[in-house]
């Protein structure tokens, strides 16, 4: 059965120690991108990994959580308005509404948006629907 979603969402992503992040639901993009800052590529048993920065609360600064993720992959990201950018990806756990999936994350600086998450369709597909005149189901959902 599908779980249905909001249009936002608080998350976890609890592989990265990110205890609650808002994220906003949009099946208009293909890929997940997370809000990172000081993204610092290094190697671990000889594979790549990056350590980056996290400020889970959209204009604050105060929390900040420091992740490491193997690296999935490098690809351009095309944004909604036609600017290209080569992304770190990584893989990782996300949990919301009680379940839990493993998805891909692009990392960028999303300063200048309103979500420091954005879920995109590819970690939606065959497990949740999306209400997009509501908000925070997956609350209500556990």
């Amino acid at each position: 059965m599908k779980t249905v979603l909001g249009w936002r969402e608080w998350v976890r992503l609890p592989a990265l120690g990110v205890d609650r992040i808002k994220a906003k639901i949009d099946t208009g993009a293909r890929t997940s991108a997370l809000h990172a800052s000081q993204i610092e590529p290094f190697e671990r048993d000889d594979r790549p990994w990056v350590r980056f920065r996290v400020h889970p609360l959209q204009r604050s600064r105060a929390s900040v959580v420091v992740c490491e993720a193997p690296v999935v992959d490098r690809r351009v990201v095309r944004s909604s308005v036609g600017h290209t950018q080569v992304r770190w990806v990584v893989a990782t756990e996300l949990e919301i509404a009680g379940r839990r999936r493993r998805i891909e994350l692009t990392l960028t600086n999303r300063d200048a948006m309103g979500f420091r998450l954005l879920i995109g369709r590819t970690a939606l597909r065959g497990a949740f629907l999306v209400d997009p005149g509501r908000s925070f189901l997956a609350q209500k959902g556990k």
